[in-house]
């Protein structure tokens, strides 16, 4: 019998544990990939992926470096966004918003007197 002859016979609550459990797993491998700098915080809000549509946008930017709760805070407050909200229901506004910041925050920046180097 092949999976979907199963999961149509088997009950309700028990569909709810396994995709439950498949998000769960999905949204960890994620947080991983971030912490390891293999895919950035900013593109995950840009291109959503299903795993993180319901995941609160405090969960993915604390999984980054050195992002702990009052840095996360901090940046949320700035730009008006509650902690707890999920990344799925942000605007395209609210997104670039963000996107901006954690772009601004990661490239280098350059001291006013590097910029004035003379010979």
């Amino acid at each position: 019998m092949g999976e979907r002859a199963m999961s149509s016979a088997a009950p309700q609550h028990l569909l709810a544990l396994q995709h439950a459990n498949r998000v769960r797993l999905a949204r960890a491998e994620l947080k991983r990939k971030v912490a390891a700098d293999e895919i950035s915080a900013a593109e995950v809000i840009l291109n959503c992926p299903w795993e993180s549509a319901s995941m609160e946008i405090s969960d993915l930017l604390m999984s980054q470096r050195r992002w702990g709760r009052a840095r996360c805070r901090r940046l949320l407050v700035s730009l008006g966004l509650a902690e707890n909200k999920q990344i799925g229901t942000l605007t395209v506004r609210q997104r670039r918003a963000l996107v901006a910041v954690l772009t601004a925050k990661a490239a280098p920046r350059i001291l006013p007197d590097e910029a004035l180097v003379t010979a």
